[in-house]
């Protein structure tokens, strides 16, 4: 039997309207990550939060700061882990690992921000450790870049990451409608 367990990842209020650093579309995507979420509850997965910090000069989530704490609309609730990351990795030094293989789980769904550093970072990193990974694409938020005076919209950028984590690393299933 598949232990599945939803790990919502920097659902964090510098990333919204407001924030230090918001993202495209943060507040939809944080409203379809708190409908995976409850269903996630409703049928008794485990659920992990991550929550990453900077340090105080840090461009956002600086510690100790509004902007560093877990958005209302995924408020972690009794019993659930919040783990605390420095990286973009969110096993990097964290217990997650442990949590993880304490619950026996060999599934994780990963949702939350953003596409091109914590959530990729993560998708990896889980898939290395063993873990079959599903990546609900639209509970997942990203920033436009720009490179060699490139600007690379936030849209191109999260299709982008989608598409490189598909298959190999993860299953991207594309709407959480779709997410079991």
């Amino acid at each position: 039997m598949t232990r599945t367990a939803l790990l919502l990842v920097d659902i964090q209020n510098d990333y919204f309207e407001g924030g230090l650093w918001p993202l495209h579309q943060m507040n939809r995507v944080a409203r379809t990550a708190a409908t995976v979420l409850a269903r996630a509850r409703e049928n008794g997965r485990k659920v992990i939060h991550v929550r990453h910090e900077g340090a105080s000069d840090a461009p956002f989530f600086r510690p100790g700061t509004q902007g560093a704490k877990i958005h209302a609309s995924v408020s972690p609730v009794s019993g659930e882990p919040v783990v605390l990351k420095h990286r973009p990795n969110s096993f990097h030094e964290t217990e997650l690992l442990g949590i993880l293989r304490k619950a026996g789980v060999t599934r994780v769904q990963i949702i939350g921000a953003m596409a091109q550093m914590c959530i990729d970072a993560t998708a990896r990193a889980a898939r290395d450790f063993g873990f079959e990974v599903e990546v609900i694409a639209d509970a997942v938020a990203a920033k436009s870049v720009a490179w060699n005076e490139h600007n690379v919209s936030a849209t191109d950028v999260h299709a982008a990451f989608m598409a490189s984590l598909s298959g190999t690393y993860a299953t991207v299933v594309p709407h959480a409608k779709e997410a079991s």
